[in-house]
C-alpha cells in the first residue's frame, strides 16, 4: 500500500465576528452501508463536517434505523432524506439550526432509477443562511443534464441567499451537465483546490465524478479528496465504500 502524505486541514468551523460563519461541507456517496461502518464513520468524524451530503443512503428495510445508526456512529443527527428522496440525504451537527427541509423525486424516464434531491436551509450563528442540496444524478446524459436544471431551479425557490449542491454527479467535469453547474456555481475544486481530485475508489480508473458546487456569494477556502488528513486513512477510504468523500470549507456571509 502506498503512502500518503500528510494533509494540512482546511480552516476549522467558526463564527465570526461579523456573523459570517466557515462551514465545512462533507460530499460522500456510501453505497447503502454495505461496506465498513466504522471505516467510514472515522473518515466522517475526522474531516468534523457541519453539513454532510449522503448519497446512496439506505431506503429499503428499516431505512429509518440505518439513518439513525449512521448518524449516532458519526456524531451527527439526521436532517433529512433517505427513502424519501431516493437516496440523498444530509446530517448535521446540533450546532446547525433547521429551518427549511424538503425532499423531492424527480421525473423519471422509464427503465431507469428513481431520483430525488434532500434539501434544507441550514442557519449557523445568527445569521448566517445556508441552502443545502444533496444529490445522485442520473447515469443517462440527458436526464441527468434535465436533473442539473431542475437543480439550479431548486435553488432559486429555496430562498436562502447562499446555498451548496453536492453530491455524486455521474458525470465528468468535461460534461453537459457538469459545466450547466459550474456554469452558474462556483465548483469547489476548481475554485480552491485542496487535497486530493478525483473521487473515484482507489485503484479504479481516475476520475472526478463526485463534486461541492457553492453560490457566487460564498467564499471557498478549499475543497478536495481529504486523503492524508489526520484521521483519515488509505485503509479505511479503501474499506468504508466505493467512492472517495469530497471535503470543502466554505465562508457563508452573514445575511443582510
Amino acid at each position: 500500500m502506498s503512502a500518503v502524505l500528510p494533509l494540512p486541514d482546511l480552516p476549522a468551523s467558526r463564527i465570526a465576528d461579523d456573523g459570517s460563519a466557515v462551514v465545512r461541507v462533507l460530499s460522500y456517496n456510501i453505497r447503502s452501508l454495505r461496506d465498513d461502518l466504522g471505516a467510514l464513520a472515522r473518515i466522517v468524524r475526522a474531516c468534523a463536517p457541519d453539513v454532510v451530503c449522503v448519497q446512496e443512503a439506505p431506503r429499503f428495510f428499516r431505512w429509518r434505523k440505518a439513518a439513525a445508526r449512521l448518524a449516532t456512529a458519526t456524531d451527527l443527527v439526521y436532517v433529512t432524506g433517505g427513502a424519501t428522496a431516493c437516496g440523498p440525504m444530509v446530517l448535521a451537527p446540533l450546532r446547525a439550526h433547521v429551518e427549511h427541509t424538503e425532499d423531492l423525486l424527480l421525473p423519471r424516464r422509464p427503465g431507469l432509477h428513481q431520483r430525488g434531491l434532500a434539501t434544507a436551509v441550514l442557519r449557523f450563528g445568527r445569521t448566517a443562511r445556508l441552502g443545502v442540496v444533496s444529490c445522485h444524478l442520473s447515469v443517462n446524459v440527458e436526464e441527468r443534464l434535465a436533473q442539473g436544471r431542475l437543480i439550479l431551479r431548486q435553488l432559486e425557490k429555496q430562498g436562502a441567499p447562499h446555498a451548496v449542491v453536492a453530491g455524486d454527479l455521474n458525470d465528468r467535469p468535461d460534461g453537459r451537465t457538469f459545466r450547466l453547474l459550474a456554469g452558474e456555481l462556483q465548483d469547489g475544486w476548481t475554485t480552491a483546490p485542496w487535497g486530493r481530485e478525483h473521487t473515484t475508489r482507489l485503484g479504479d480508473p481516475e476520475q472526478r465524478i463526485d463534486a461541492v458546487f457553492a453560490t457566487r456569494g460564498v467564499e471557498v477556502l478549499g475543497c478536495g479528496v481529504p486523503m492524508g488528513l489526520p484521521g483519515v486513512t488509505e485503509a479505511d477510504l479503501r474499506a468504508a465504500t466505493d467512492h472517495l468523500p469530497v471535503l470543502a470549507a466554505l465562508r457563508v456571509p452573514a445575511a443582510g
